[in-house]
């Protein structure tokens, strides 16, 4: 879950767009896309062509969900660092008007710099 005082989603891994979609299906517009998905152990977030969405699953059975949307239009600035030889993690930071900054940390296998390729295309449209 996105924590935000500690403002920070862990070990995301790359997972699929068309299963998030289908997930996400009650509450995306109707013009919105899915244009990049990732998941942690229960948790997952979902870049849209509008939005960063949060999605927190709560409880023992995993029935309660939580969908926080970070809309991309309240990005201020944000930050890509790529991994390393001994540190195997990458990291998205992302400032949000009125809200501070959120961390998301990805594990092996996400492409980084395509992520922050794409926020900076939403950013300075």
């Amino acid at each position: 879950m996105i924590d935000f005082e500690k403002a920070t989603f862990l070990k995301l891994a790359p997972s699929e767009t068309a299963r998030a979609a289908e997930e996400l299906q009650g509450i995306l517009l109707q013009d919105e896309q899915v244009v990049l998905a990732f998941k942690g152990m229960r948790d997952s977030v979902v870049f849209t062509n509008l939005r960063v969405i949060a999605v927190n699953v709560q409880g023992i059975t995993g029935k309660k969900v939580d969908y926080t949307s970070l809309p991309l239009s309240k990005i201020q600035a944000f930050s890509v660092e790529t991994a390393g030889t001994l540190d195997l993690d990458s990291e998205l930071e992302l400032w949000f008007s009125g809200l501070g900054k959120v961390r998301l940390e990805f594990s092996r296998g996400a492409d980084i710099k395509l992520i922050g390729r794409l926020i900076g295309q939403w950013v300075f449209r």
